[in-house]
């Protein structure tokens, strides 16, 4: 149910499908990973007693995307860090996508509405090398 796409030693990206659910807690992520991605599921009167987080320096040398997918259709294109096309995937309302290392392209393919969340602070321009792919992903529409 949930895909891990791998190029080499390095963790493309981790899909967790809309149709998931376990109770408890379940983390996607190796406890490595400057982004950490979970889901949560419990019972209506469990408390989560209230904390705050303490504050420690981190590194980080890439940045991870998470985008989840609200309503329509979104294909993402998955390239390597040497920017070779790696596949194509398709997601609909409620999939989530942890963008981990490599390269993406989306071509929206039934107006989307999808939220993104990513380490801080956005440089802009800064944070992105563009390139035009050698070959033209495959249409999964």
């Amino acid at each position: 149910m949930i895909r891990t796409i791998r190029y080499k030693d390095s963790i493309i990206a981790i899909i967790i499908p809309h149709t998931f659910s376990e109770p408890g807690i379940t983390f996607f992520t190796p406890d490595d990973f400057s982004q950490q991605l979970a889901f949560m599921k419990h019972p209506a009167g469990k408390q989560i007693q209230p904390h705050t987080h303490t504050h420690l320096k981190r590194e980080v040398l890439n940045t991870k995307e998470v985008l989840v997918i609200r309503s329509g259709r979104l294909r993402v294109d998955l390239y390597s860090e040497s920017q070779e096309y790696i596949s194509s995937e398709v997601f609909e309302a409620g999939d989530v996508v942890l963008l981990a290392s490599g390269g993406h392209g989306l071509e929206v393919l039934e107006d989307v509405e999808m939220f993104e969340v990513k380490q801080g602070p956005y440089t802009g321009e800064n944070d992105k090398i563009r390139f035009v792919p050698e070959k033209k992903s495959i249409d999964h529409a």
